[in-house]
């Protein structure tokens, strides 16, 4: 069994184009010592082509002869290590991103997108599993996912990851030095792993897809070395030089402080890929004209949060005006708004940029962002509140603020209990696995005169949706009220904006 597996991972490595036939018996003998056996016999029965399976075959072979432990954490270092062995060195793969490039920016993404999954660096089979769907709101079609794709690791590989040494080797997630890292029970083996160098603002920055793809094509772009992020004018100088590298791509940054920033602010990065949000497919409302920058046609979109869009061929006003509006917010107060750029010295105010090319023009999202904690909002009164953790507590970082909600995976389980409970009239609040939606379960009963199987699936989609945009309004600074608007309109004209 195990030499058939063996036959097949090779020959999936040269139908993928990892390897070439003249590799075979080089590869073949690469893998017998990896896996500890020093003959192979060669097994004539058909070629298995699925990757999930022949790596599992393997991957169980070395925890019944013990070397490894028959753990998910213990099990991916093995499997990639074992893709590892398949993998061109990273000068080959450069090569062919930069021979692509000269045909056309799409091409040499195509082609390394595609190679990132056959190396498994993104385990096609796992993200499958993601439940993924639409809700119509009244701004536009937001993307709900229920990410099931990252595995959870067990309480042994938990514990012995708490009682591992410190490293700082390599020092987070992004650093290049994870380019082929062997990993370790608390980082992940990256064997499998190339990264394509890239110029931004004449600095060596790198360039990379997420092996957990929240969206299409969805990529990473980060520094090469390990600076922490900040926002300023740079940030926007270095996101347009992005983009006119691979104009089919739009690029974001997540803010720069702690609860409306991204879970790793130690090293300066971007987010990116090949997607339409449904903020960029959001209108602008209101136009804005800024003095001065006659060049820069600018809106407010008609977002649940606090959106600023700048459009023009010329990219330097465009940058000039947004570095001009990221000053102006962070040094700005408004007390009847709760708008307060700083408490006890502590900063507050700061922005979530994002960019792209679009019909020849070049456009910049400036997302306003607030941090500041109350008693009655601990973790933010611009987060997600209290009335909607049942569905989403985390931060709302980049990919939420543009209408992509990333949902536990507890979701799944808590939906099919609360389903059950529905349809069978139980008590809501009798289990306590799903006491915590009873509240939010009893609105969906009262508002539905007719629940049956058929469609509660279907309902309970729709109502975590709106709940979805309901989290983007509670981290909207300016609300979609009124009362809101006349505020934004406020810090618009006190940065020399004139909104018609």
């Amino acid at each position: 069994m195990v030499f058939k597996a063996i036959w097949d991972l090779v020959s999936y490595g040269i139908e993928k184009g990892l390897i070439e036939e003249f590799d075979r018996v080089y590869v073949t003998n690469s893998l017998l010592s990896a896996l500890a056996l020093d003959e192979f016999v060669e097994v004539k029965d058909k070629t298995e082509d699925n990757l999930e399976k022949i790596l599992k075959t393997l991957v169980d072979y070395a925890v019944e002869k013990g070397l490894i432990e028959d753990s998910i954490v213990y099990r991916d270092l093995f499997d990639t290590k074992l893709m590892g062995i398949l993998i061109p060195f990273p000068r080959e793969v450069i090569a062919k991103f930069l021979r692509l490039y000269k045909e056309s920016p799409e091409k040499a993404t195509d082609w390394y997108y595609e190679f990132s999954q056959n190396t498994d660096y993104i385990r096609r089979y796992r993200l499958e599993k993601d439940r993924r769907w639409k809700t119509q709101t009244p701004f536009g079609a937001l993307d709900i996912t229920i990410n099931l794709s990252k595995p959870e690791k067990d309480p042994k590989a938990i514990a012995a990851a708490k009682n591992a040494p410190p490293s700082g080797y390599p020092k987070c997630m992004l650093c290049k030095e994870n380019e082929g890292y062997g990993g370790r029970v608390n980082h992940p083996a990256r064997q499998n792993h190339r990264i394509i160098p890239i110029q931004i603002g004449e600095k060596s920055w790198c360039f990379q897809y997420s092996p957990y793809v929240y969206y299409n094509e969805h990529c990473i772009v980060f520094s090469g070395e390990h600076t922490p992020m900040k926002i300023n004018r740079n940030t926007f100088e270095k996101m347009f030089d992005f983009v006119k590298f691979l104009p089919h791509y739009f690029v974001g940054s997540n803010a720069d402080l702690p609860i409306v920033g991204g879970s790793i602010l130690s090293h300066d990065h971007f987010q990116g890929g090949k997607y339409t949000f449904a903020m960029e497919r959001a209108k602008m409302e209101k136009n804005i004209v800024f003095h001065g920058f006659s060049d820069v046609v600018g809106g407010i979109v008609n977002w649940p949060m606090s959106v600023i869009r700048l459009q023009s061929e010329n990219v330097q006003q465009i940058i000039d005006l947004a570095d001009h509006i990221l000053q102006s917010w962070r040094g700005y107060s408004d007390e009847e708004a709760f708008i307060f750029a700083k408490t006890h010295g502590e900063p507050h105010n700061t922005i979530t940029p994002i960019a792209r090319q679009r019909q020849g023009k070049f456009e910049l999202d400036l997302v306003l962002r607030n941090n500041i904690t109350t008693e009655e909002h601990p973790l933010g009164v611009y987060h997600p509140h209290k009335r909607l953790h049942h569905i989403k507590k985390e931060n709302i970082g980049l990919i939420e603020v543009m209408g992509l909600a990333v949902l536990p995976a507890r979701l799944l389980t808590e939906m099919e209990l609360v389903k059950q409970a529905i349809l069978s009239k139980a008590d809501l609040y009798a289990d306590e696995k799903i006491a915590i939606h009873a509240p939010w379960a009893q609105e969906i009963v009262n508002k539905y005169s007719d629940i049956s199987k058929n469609n509660i699936d279907s309902i309970l989609r729709e109502e975590i949706g709106s709940v979805f945009a309901q989290v983007l309004e509670d981290a909207g600074v300016f609300k979609v009220t009124e009362k809101g608007r006349e505020f934004f309109v406020r810090f618009l004209e006190s940065c020399g904006g004139e909104v018609r």
